[in-house]
């Protein structure tokens, strides 16, 4: 039989009510434990929060101070209540550790916070009406404007065209030879006009032009040729014309008969004579003392109108052979540089019409005499 008042029914009640027995002992155990776990966890809490809330009070100490002040008595909410105001300062973002420099410290409710003596004015913040002038500044006098009466203009640049250039270095003409021989009047021109325009005659005009504030380029400009005009006379022929620049040296007894070109080198001359008679005379120059000229009698075997040195490739107009290679000629260079120079041995003349009309009457035989 089965006794039913004591509460087994064959199946194990007595487990049953163990079990139940147990169950609620355990549920006693477990509350109790659970109470144990949430004040660690509270514990836990208040050990991790302690630490945001430092860094959280720490940028702005007046909004620190009044959370002291109102603190509730009770470590278990004061816990709370910064639990809760860590959540709010520090977001609830998922997987983002944010730092108390990217929290904003919590604004005042009742006052707001006034702004930096030293914060940096941006264009916001600049007032929207302008700051009353200083007294300084109303009081100050205005600068004086400059008189214009006084203002000089700036000077223009000069837009004349220079003057036109009548005559330069090259130039050969019978104009050329009146320049020389109105700069010799002066005292710029130390020797007979040529009618050549070389170096000396270019070194004449800047001389001329130095003197009267003209502008040295040695070149004779419009200009410079009627000043040189308005201060000399028109030259005589004589003047134009000289028979030599020096005088002639008393001719050689060899050169007193017959057709002779008689060549001093003592004067540096030549005299065309005929049978002692001086038909024309020219000024010459000789070779250097490397390339000398000849002395002795010869007669000229060779004429040659526009005669070029084969050996130094230069120009030897109206050249009248007489010794091998040796010529009486035009030289461009005794015309431009006179005795500053010296030929290769030939016998230079530097009036070339001079020259040219002796070229025309010497035939060939004719006796070349070269002496001191």
């Amino acid at each position: 039989m089965v006794d039913t008042d004591s509460g087994w029914d064959g199946r194990g009640g007595r487990g049953s009510y163990g079990t139940r027995d147990t169950g609620g002992t355990r549920g006693l155990r477990g509350a109790r434990a659970a109470d144990a776990v949430s004040d660690r966890r509270v514990a836990a809490l208040d050990r991790g929060v302690a630490a945001p809330d430092r860094r959280v009070a720490i940028p702005d100490r007046r909004v620190a101070a009044p959370d002291r002040r109102v603190a509730l008595p009770g470590r278990r909410v004061a816990a709370v209540s910064l639990v809760a105001l860590a959540a709010l300062a520090t977001g609830c973002e998922p997987g983002t550790a944010t730092g108390a420099q990217d929290a904003p410290p919590p604004a005042r409710p009742t006052q707001a916070a006034a702004p930096s003596p030293t914060a940096p004015v941006t264009e916001d913040a600049k007032p929207r009406t302008a700051p009353p002038p200083s007294p300084s500044a109303s009081t100050a006098e205005p600068a004086p404007a400059p008189d214009p009466t006084t203002a000089r203009p700036a000077p223009e640049p000069s837009t004349a065209p220079p003057p036109r250039v009548l005559m330069r270095t090259g130039s050969e003409s019978d104009r050329v030879r009146e320049l020389q021989a109105r700069l010799r009047q002066i005292g710029h021109f130390g020797r007979n006009p040529t009618g050549y325009y070389g170096s000396v005659t270019a070194d004449a005009v800047r001389s001329f032009q130095a003197k009267r504030s003209l502008p040295v380029t040695g070149s004779t400009d419009e200009v410079t040729w009627q000043r040189l005009l308005a201060m000399t006379r028109v030259p005589t022929a004589a003047e134009l014309r000289p028979p030599t620049e020096r005088p002639l040296a008393a001719p050689d007894e060899r050169c007193l008969k017959g057709r002779v070109l008689c060549i001093s080198k003592n004067s540096r001359t030549l005299a065309w004579m005929i049978d002692g008679k001086v038909v024309s005379a020219m000024d010459v120059r000789f070779g250097s003392e490397y390339t000398p000229t000849r002395e002795g009698v010869f007669e000229v075997f060779w004429k040659s109108r526009d005669h070029v040195s084969t050996l130094y490739d230069t120009p030897m107009p109206y050249a009248l052979f007489f010794s091998g290679g040796q010529a009486v000629h035009y030289s461009a260079d005794f015309a431009a540089n006179g005795y500053g120079g010296a030929s290769h041995g030939c016998v230079n003349v530097r009036d070339k019409k001079k020259v040219a009309a002796l070229f025309g009457q010497v035939r060939t035989g004719d006796k070349v005499v070269v002496y001191w």
